[in-house]
């Protein structure tokens, strides 16, 4: 077997849908590093992504259809993102990062994300809080965001759950399937 064919059983698809799913990906995971780092998902990840949407986009010259499909998606979870945000629930960059992830999901996988990024969510809770009962060693103490995890002042960084659903549903993300 040669190592072409080798590679293409790994990574089926064309090179293109290959990079774009790596982009996907990525940014989903910078975007969790960045949110139980820092609290904060930086702006440009959620441009990263609507760039790499319009790319991809172009790249399968997608029907007005297709598009309006994906955009409309995005301006729901923008919606929803802003309540959330209004409400304390979320922060300003989640609102915009989840808007920008159902850009690239579009509605028909929007149930699978909305489950996902849910269970993800309800995990995490569940971790911080028995990570916040438990006393720091000292050597720990020293890394500020693991003490400022550990602070139950500090809320939840819930990107990273955001994040993992949408990790966990980008296989089957028809828009990558190209």
């Amino acid at each position: 077997m040669s190592l072409d064919a080798a590679v293409a059983d790994l990574l089926p698809g064309s090179p293109a849908s290959i990079f774009f799913a790596a982009l996907f990906v990525g940014c989903m995971i910078a975007a969790a590093v960045y949110d139980l780092a820092s609290y904060t998902i930086p702006n440009f990840l959620s441009v990263l992504l609507l760039a790499g949407f319009v790319a991809l986009g172009v790249w399968q010259s997608l029907a007005w259809g297709q598009l309006g499909d994906h955009l409309s998606a995005g301006m729901v979870l923008l919606a929803a993102g802003w309540a959330l945000f209004a409400l304390g629930i979320v922060g300003g960059g989640d609102a915009k990062f989840m808007a920008a992830t159902g850009v690239w999901i579009g509605w028909s996988a929007m149930p699978s994300y909305i489950l996902a990024f849910s269970l993800a969510g309800g995990v995490l809770v569940l971790l911080l809080l028995l990570f916040r009962r438990l006393p720091l060693p000292g050597p720990i103490r020293g890394f500020a965001w693991i003490a400022a995890l550990h602070n139950p002042a500090n809320g939840v960084p819930y990107g990273v759950a955001l994040a993992a659903g949408g990790v966990a549903i980008a296989p089957h993300l028809a828009i990558l399937a190209g």
